[in-house]
């Protein structure tokens, strides 16, 4: 298996290769301490504000109900039409946090679909300006923002600590299944592996949901306080070709730099 980072984007911005660089409100209970497996009980669909379906993905994890979801889709357009899609959230009445290699490579319009009635389009978007498409930086942001409100309840920035190794976390996203679906919302539970102002890790295996392309953009989610709330973005997976068993990489909002973009550009963002 190769360990070159993969971003995970859907359509013609990436999956040209087996390399490729331009890929990609909730409540619960919070564990007091890291377990190290995701504690049983917990509906991935749930926490983004959707019911759980019959099917099985993100990789490893359910299909959701997309009619109050925070986890929106985001659909890139050049001037000749769509050129991928990816996933993102909703962290204020018209802003919606995703990666920053989703923005970038052609990317002329954005448009945002909530999973019900027509797609929202974008009044601007912007990537961090720290990221650099195709290397490892951990500035792999971005905002869209939207001339009207979006019919969803946004989700919380985790701000006030740091993501813990070992600790039960929440990913979901547009993107691909372990069976090549996609465009279909799906979440699942996983397991923090690395945690660190320049990053979050976590490993999909046979117990531990994980991400695929179209997933990039989307949230993960840590409990604090009795609310679920967004640590990190999805940016990247190791590879060979598939999306099983591989390192899931997330930009993590406690950087320094990527907390000062995204306040800067959301001011109105709620935090937790």
């Amino acid at each position: 298996m190769s360990d070159k980072k993969i971003r995970l984007t859907v359509g013609c911005l990436a999956l040209a290769a087996s390399v490729c660089v331009g890929c990609g409100g909730g409540g619960g209970s919070s564990p007091t301490s890291p377990s190290p497996t995701p504690p049983s009980g917990v509906s991935a669909c749930n926490v983004i504000g959707g019911t759980a379906g019959a099917l099985t993905a993100i990789v490893n994890g359910t299909a959701c109900s997309t009619a109050n979801s925070s986890v929106v889709l985001v659909n890139m357009r050049d001037n000749l039409g769509p050129i991928g899609s990816c996933s993102g959230t909703v962290i204020a009445p018209r802003a919606v946090l995703t990666a920053a290699h989703c923005l970038v490579g052609g990317a002329t319009a954005v448009r945002i679909f909530v999973g019900t009635g027509t797609e929202v389009p974008a009044e601007s978007f912007r990537a961090h300006p720290l990221y650099r498409e195709g290397d490892s930086s951990s500035a792999d942001v971005g905002v869209v923002m939207t001339g009207q409100d979006l019919p969803r309840t946004p989700f919380r920035l985790l701000l006030s600590r740091d993501a813990r190794s070992g600790e039960q976390a929440v990913i979901a996203g547009w993107g691909t299944d372990q069976n090549g679906n996609g465009t279909i919302l799906r979440a699942g539970t996983t397991t923090i592996t690395s945690a660190s102002n320049s990053g979050l890790q976590t490993q999909q295996n046979s117990t531990n949901s994980g991400v695929c392309s179209g997933d990039s953009g989307g949230p993960l989610l840590l409990s604090e306080g009795g609310v679920w709330a967004i640590a990190g973005v999805t940016s990247a997976t190791t590879t060979g070709g598939s999306c099983f068993a591989n390192t899931n990489f997330y930009a993590s909002l406690r950087n320094p730099d990527v907390m000062s973009f995204v306040l800067g550009a959301v001011p109105n963002a709620s935090r937790q």
